[in-house]
């Protein structure tokens, strides 16, 4: 399947640019990182904000549920430009208020126009949210949890490579070397219920035993659609590698033990004309080495995950003749299907619990540009109680600027 993959989107690409009729560096995908790497308004210093304020409300289970109410995130930008070639690029991020991280951190040196060379703490490039998940470019109150579970979203790791733009191919491309997921710690941290998040090392005092591969290509060339393609492949780490003997057998066994490969493939298109929007994404993940990992941590790790989503929207003010500048009301409904046991090893249980299916319906009202106002519905399934889901009433509110 990751083969099929591979050679439709390849072909697509070709096709699409033969008939590309279009400005593509205005077509070309852009996040906070991406505005301070191409400022050139003469400030060398870059300071930018986004924030997310959300309310959920449970409903469902047959009981009372409290709502929450959470200033999730307040991410804060800092961009400094040291001459046209060179940049760096910070991102400091507060969660629920008291948890404080360092998102991202890395020098850009612009080689040439079509080429830099980049270093430092890295989003990952996979998927869509992952790296443009600043709140005003994407609908819903919350990311969606195919992200969170499979990718996983906000995925940032240490490394260095190359990153690109091609405009007469309409190709963006960008590959890197990274230190890859924490897989053990003095016990194991990845387990079915959510694949490889606990394993985010997050540039916290990282380690790295096996060197990962991450790579994509972004293809912009057609009036509104912007299409990407990601690889990564590697091995987790684990500590029992630390001052191992390589003579020592029986400990490299162990060591062996505690760590996975990881190979990865994703698929995002975004499209949009006029009112109408669409975005979708497939992943897929095979774990190799599950069942000696899961014997050696008591864990449940699957040996594949894959998900999908598929999201559809509309402007409804495009259909106002006259001109609302800012202001936009989408409407939306987003389908996504994600499974942690996509497929499992050896003794592991495949748990239906994890075959989960979510269904989001909402409104986002922005009201200016860098500022929306969100409401949406959702309602989860999964596998182990077919046809009796559960619900999620969001409300929340976003910025960014």
């Amino acid at each position: 399947m990751t083969f099929r993959i591979f050679y439709l989107t390849l072909a697509f690409f070709t096709f699409s640019h033969l008939f590309a009729q279009v400005d593509s560096t205005q077509n070309a995908p852009v996040n906070m990182a991406l505005s301070i790497v191409n400022n050139k308004d003469g400030h060398p210093l870059t300071v930018g904000i986004y924030a997310e304020i959300d309310f959920n409300q449970p409903i469902g289970n047959g009981t009372k549920q409290n709502g929450s109410l959470d200033v999730h995130r307040l991410v804060n930008f800092l961009g400094y430009r040291f001459n046209d070639k060179t940049h760096f690029v910070s991102e400091i991020e507060f969660e629920h208020v008291s948890e404080v991280y360092v998102e991202q951190a890395f020098l850009n040196y612009a080689v040439r126009p079509s080429l830099s060379l980049r270093a430092g703490l890295m989003l990952i490039p996979m998927g869509i949210i992952n790296e443009y998940h600043e709140p005003t470019t994407f609908n819903g109150v919350e990311r969606p949890n195919m992200d969170k579970n499979i990718i996983p979203t906000t995925w940032r790791e240490v490394g260095m490579g190359i990153f690109g733009r091609i405009d007469d191919a309409s190709i963006r491309y960008q590959a890197y070397v990274v230190n890859g997921f924490l897989s053990f710690n003095g016990e194991g941290t990845l387990r079915g219920s959510d694949g490889l998040r606990r394993g985010r090392q997050k540039g916290a005092e990282s380690i790295m035993s096996n060197p990962n591969l991450s790579a994509k290509m972004d293809f912009y060339g057609v009036r509104g659609l912007k299409m990407g393609l990601a690889g990564y492949i590697g091995r987790t780490q684990s500590v029992l590698y630390d001052e191992m003997e390589s003579a020592n057998e029986d400990g490299m066994a162990q060591a062996d033990s505690s760590t996975v490969g990881v190979a990865m493939t994703g698929l995002d298109m975004r499209y949009r004309n006029r009112g109408f929007m669409a975005r979708g994404q497939v992943i897929y993940s095979r774990l190799k080495g599950t069942q000696a990992y899961n014997a050696f941590t008591d864990s449940d790790l699957g040996s594949e995950m894959m998900g999908y989503y598929v999201e559809l929207g509309y402007d409804v003010l495009s259909l106002s003749v006259r001109d609302m500048g800012e202001k936009q009301v989408i409407l939306f409904s987003r389908f996504e299907r994600y499974d942690t046991h996509h497929k499992v090893e050896g003794d592991a249980l495949d748990n239906p619990a994890y075959h989960r299916t979510d269904i989001t319906s909402g409104i986002s009202f922005k009201v200016a540009n860098g500022a929306v106002f969100k409401g949406d519905y959702q309602y989860f399934l999964n596998a182990s109680r077919p046809g009796r889901g559960n619900g999620q009433l969001n409300l929340g509110v976003g910025v960014w600027f």
